[in-house]
């Protein structure tokens, strides 16, 4: 169910790269272990699959972005109610963004008011 790459380009997508690394950042910082992530991204794959979910692939990091922020928010390091708000904010950015132009969140860099829940190391 893996989707299609060109062989120079692994990610079709920019934000498919962001979010594997993100995942692989995560676990390398031991929020949690890489078996735990797998385990529960297999479910999710399954979960897509068993409700008619496309099975070309092209979902792969669909689901891969919900399973991470279900888990993330499951094991408690993130926030639901601030990943929603996070959620909406990306929305309304992108809704609202002249197409070319670059989708930023206004006023959420360095210090913005969603932070992470530092849970310390997994195990």
């Amino acid at each position: 169910m893996l989707p299609k790459a060109e062989p120079d380009r692994p990610f079709a997508e920019p934000w498919h790269a962001q979010i594997f690394a993100l995942t692989h950042a995560l676990a390398a910082a031991d929020h949690f272990t890489w078996p735990e992530w797998a385990a529960h991204f297999s479910r999710a794959l399954e979960q897509a699959e068993d409700a008619g979910g496309p099975t070309d692939g092209t979902d792969y990091y669909d689901v891969w972005l919900a399973a991470l922020e279900t888990f993330l928010i499951e094991t408690r390091f993130a926030d639901p109610a601030q990943l929603k708000d996070l959620q909406e904010a990306w929305t309304t950015a992108y809704l609202t963004t002249p197409h070319g132009e670059p989708v930023e969140l206004p006023g959420r860099g360095a210090g913005s008011e969603f932070t992470m829940r530092d849970t310390g190391a997994a195990g």
